[in-house]
């Protein structure tokens, strides 16, 4: 028997309650990409037969934190953000997803470091801090989020002009393209 979504929200509740912090986040990041390796896992929410779009799949009744698949079919470019209070790890089930960390000061914010999340990799984006994606059509990945990301506000900069604004999240009661 592979490793299933309840198996993984089992342990990210196990860990989290060990500690929610950095550490304690890699760990999900960890056991999220145990997750993507697991075949039926892909076939059932992130596989060419799953609903297009973003849908939650999983919330915790007591930590709060949410799982949620995507299933893109047009391609994809966030602008800088953050998700405010929250955290969110990123894990890539097929294509590739394009992740850049942003550094803001002065207003002005600039690309600090790039990387590609390719099929089966997870990356962390801690509390506040900054991050865009880009993915191509037809990319599958799975986010999992500290809470409900309807609940928290968030920064999104302009990269052109290091303008900042605070919005509410796109979140999991969203069929919209999420970041």
């Amino acid at each position: 028997m592979g490793y299933t979504l309840e198996d993984f929200c089992r342990d990210t509740r196990s860990i989290l309650e060990a500690g929610d912090d950095h550490e304690g986040r890699d760990g999900v990041r960890q056991k999220l990409e145990a997750l993507l390796a697991d075949p039926a896992f892909r076939a059932e929410y992130v596989g060419s037969d799953s609903p297009s779009g973003m849908r939650q799949i999983y919330e915790d009744p007591e930590l709060g934190f949410c799982v949620l698949a995507y299933n893109m079919g047009a391609p994809r470019s966030s602008p800088p953000h953050d998700h405010g209070d929250s955290w969110a790890v990123y894990g890539q089930a097929s294509g590739h997803t394009d992740m850049t960390l942003w550094s803001a000061a002065d207003g002005c914010i600039e690309p600090i470091r790039s990387f590609r999340l390719d099929a089966g990799q997870a990356g962390l984006f801690d509390v506040r801090e900054i991050h865009s994606i880009q993915y191509d059509e037809g990319a599958r990945f799975v986010r999992v989020t500290g809470v409900d990301m309807n609940l928290v506000a968030r920064r999104v900069w302009n990269p052109d002009t290091g303008e900042v604004r605070e919005i509410e999240s796109v979140g999991a009661g969203s069929s919209q393209t999420g970041r």
